[in-house]
């Protein structure tokens, strides 16, 4: 009789068990994550009604793999760019919500008698909500296209690469087993370090490669190319000494920005499934029942903070980044659950034999808990809103609608843009410029040592070989520009003068420190590293516009395979910009949204004032992209095409009803991922503005900024869709939809 390995049986009791769990769990419209926790309760150790699995070590080895597969595929998904397009209000209502979970469950985990480790690892794990059961939730509801919706997928944004930082974090704090904070700093900077360097190293590589190759990826040669790139990854990273969930991360998202990510999401996502349900399954083996029902008062607690802590947290965060009430309401009663990072925390720290073991079964039965009461949470925030709105007066929630710590005047916007521009800048080309030293030093030296005599002759070649290659880098460090910003544009903003005068002179002081660092390694005696420094000075203001050019190809090379797969989905009139935040238009709760013109639509062809939609749905179309050509503020004459994308302003009931009469099955999605540079942008009238005095129609300001005015801000009123018969002010607040820097240049 053959024998079959144990295994294998194993695995058929695992997958036969998970597949009717989940069917059952599908059909009661609950998250299948659930259900592939409650298979592994079947199947684990703690109960002796069903067969049980026997070969626990290697199920083991199935589910560190699904853990690999699970964040590769959550690196599909994350993306560069969306990062980048999410904006300032999610991220600083990530990073309050996530600091305040973290101290509410340490605090509770130490109220609950557990270790200072233990209670860490408690606040780290309800600090993550849950992707999945979100979409799930805005899915069934038909929310998308709402405001808070945007929202709340570019927190979940920031929360992934929160949980993927405090993963390596933790991992550091439970091996030293002390909180170093010396230490702990060096591993973060260390971990920036190498996210930047894979980041522009993957950039510059991935998408010439799949470039090149794409004729030959058919699903087979994609899903084996793609896998093998994300172990690869997985190597390096665990070389590097940081864990094999951040390298297959990383390239899932470095992949993302590639012109095949969507196909590389699409043909590994049934791996991804078996793999995942797998490790799921090996964490419902670890929840023993009778353990949650003797320490439900633990349960109950934890619950409660995760709850309430989110709900305040969130919506006190997205009130301080410049939302308004309800947004903010809605948000925080979206966020309030864990889900599938706070497994793989809870997870580590059991791997680790760190945490209370208690730690595990609690995190899956507060995911039950909180995802089963986040549809009824979701749906009842307009009510809990305008319960509030009766209740709060009047003067404290137009305050609270106006407050925001982002700055809102437009010099005030250019100034932070510029800023966060040139730190990056620094940022990057400091870690290309250490990068070529450390490969230098580390790898290029040892072999120097062994192949060529002499020790002048070896240091002589070492750094002339390094500062070669980094001359471009150190030449941008200290003399490039920003993109998009000239110095005298910024200069003329009289707020940043002393911002960009520090700027410069930091700029050159940290150059020359790093150049400095750089030299003395090489060439320890003062004198004759002086002499060097000097030499490469001369040489940097001698071949200043070799190195400009020269720096110019390679950030232009860069810029394009970053913004390629952008560009080809716009020339196929592919693009979809989903999961994006778009600024806010101001405290009423106006918002500009995308659709898509269905084909056979009774109203193609009419003409925009016989179907009268600004009169009926109180809605304005400030763009009509058709094809390749945008249509800018149409006028009543223009007609709606087929599959024309319309860019479309108003508030979420005015855009719910539009999207009944235009097509209630299409989706909508949000524009900013589209075309970054065509936004929502605000305007102050000052006294010595030349368009005080005119007509909206007359001042010129469509021309001028490629775009309309949508709302005005007029002592204390506001004004939604004004008439282009109304006068400007002095003092009025414009909200125009245009090209963002020409609105921008009107401050200057």
């Amino acid at each position: 009789m053959t024998h079959l390995p144990q295994i294998i049986q194993d695995l058929a009791l695992i997958l036969v068990v998970a597949a009717v769990v989940s069917l059952i769990f599908k059909k009661l419209k609950q998250p299948v994550v659930l259900g592939y926790l409650v298979a592994g309760m079947l199947v684990g150790p703690h109960q002796p009604y069903f067969p049980s699995v026997i070969d626990h070590a290697g199920i083991s080895i199935w589910a560190e793999i699904g853990v690999i597969f699970l964040l590769f595929a959550i690196g599909l998904e994350f993306s560069f760019r969306k990062l980048m397009s999410v904006g300032a209000s999610a991220g600083i209502t990530a990073v309050f919500q996530i600091s305040v979970m973290v101290f509410l469950g340490f605090v509770a985990g130490q109220v609950s008698g557990w270790d200072w480790m233990s209670s860490l690892f408690l606040g780290a794990v309800i600090s993550i909500s849950s992707t999945t059961i979100l979409v799930k939730t805005f899915d069934e509801l038909g929310l998308k296209g709402r405001r808070f919706v945007s929202l709340v997928v570019g927190i979940l944004i920031f929360e992934d690469l929160a949980a993927v930082l405090m993963m390596v974090l933790l991992s550091t704090l439970a091996i030293s087993r002390e909180f170093q904070g010396i230490q702990l700093i060096e591993q973060f900077s260390r971990l920036i370090f190498f996210l930047c360097l894979w980041f522009m190293v993957g950039v510059f590589v991935l998408p010439n490669l799949v470039k090149r190759i794409r004729f030959l990826l058919n699903p087979e040669a994609t899903v084996i190319v793609s896998l093998g790139l994300c172990f690869l990854m997985v190597v390096l990273a665990t070389k590097a000494g940081f864990s094999p969930a951040l390298g297959a991360f990383i390239m899932g998202s470095l992949l993302a920005e590639t012109s095949e990510g969507e196909r590389i999401e699409h043909v590994t996502r049934s791996v991804k499934d078996l793999f995942s349900a797998i490790f799921f399954v090996s964490v419902g083996m670890l929840i023993d029942p009778l353990v949650l029902v003797d320490h439900w008062e633990l349960v109950l607690l934890f619950s409660l903070v995760v709850v309430l802590g989110k709900v305040f947290s969130v919506t006190f965060g997205s009130l301080i980044s410049g939302q308004n009430l309800k947004t903010s309401i809605q948000t925080g009663l979206s966020l309030a659950q864990i889900g599938e990072f706070s497994y793989i925390i809870a997870g580590l720290g059991l791997s680790l034999k760190v945490t209370n073991e208690l730690l595990y079964p609690l995190a899956v039965a507060i995911s039950i808990v909180t995802a089963f009461i986040t549809p009824y949470m979701v749906k009842g925030a307009d009510g809990i809103y305008s319960v509030l709105e009766k209740f709060m007066p009047v003067k404290v929630r137009k305050a609270l609608d106006s407050y925001s710590l982002l700055p809102t005047s437009g010099s005030m916007t250019t100034r932070r843009e510029y800023l966060k521009n040139f730190s990056l800048k620094m940022l990057l080309n400091t870690v290309i410029i250490i990068a070529i030293f450390l490969s230098i030093s580390q790898g290029v030296r040892p072999w120097l040592q062994e192949k060529m005599g002499g020790e002048v002759l070896r240091v002589s070649f070492g750094i002339s070989v390094t500062l070669f290659l980094s001359a471009p880098f150190f030449w941008a460090l200290v003399f490039s520009k920003v993109e998009g910003y000239s110095f005298s544009m910024i200069w003329k903003n009289r707020g940043a003068r002393s911002s960009i005068l520090f700027l410069s002179l930091f700029r050159i002081v940290w150059g020359v420190i790093l150049l400095v660092a750089l030299i003395t390694q090489f060439i320890p005696q003062f004198f004759y590293a002086v002499l060097v420094l000097l030499a490469v000075t001369i040489c940097m203001f001698l071949f200043y516009s070799v190195l400009e050019k020269l720096y110019g190809s390679i950030e232009s090379r860069f810029l394009i395979n970053l913004h390629r797969k952008g560009i080809e989905e716009k020339e196929q009139q592919l693009k979809k910009a989903q999961d994006t935040e778009m600024p806010p238009l101001a405290p009423w709760d106006a918002h500009l949204v995308e659709f898509e013109v269905p084909q056979d639509a009774n109203y193609v062809g009419s003409p925009l004032e016989s179907l009268s939609i600004r009169e009926k749905y109180g809605v304005t179309i400030a763009l009509i992209r058709r094809g390749g050509r945008r249509i800018t503020a149409p006028g009543r004459n223009e007609m709606l095409m087929p599959l024309d994308h319309i860019f479309v302003i108003g508030t979420d009931e005015q855009l719910l009803k539009f999207k009944k009469f235009l097509d209630f099955e299409k989706a909508l999605v949000d524009i900013s991922g589209v075309n970054r540079d065509y936004s929502l942008e605000q305007y102050l009238v000052t006294e010595k503005s030349p368009f005080v005095g005119k007509t909206i129609r007359l001042s010129g300001l469509r021309e001028a900024t490629k775009g309309i005015v949508v709302g005005i801000e007029r002592q204390g009123k506001r004004i939604l869709n004004p008439d282009s018969a109304l006068i400007i002010e002095t003092g009025d607040l414009l909200w125009i939809v245009g090209d963002r820097r020409l609105i921008r240049t009107l401050e200057l």
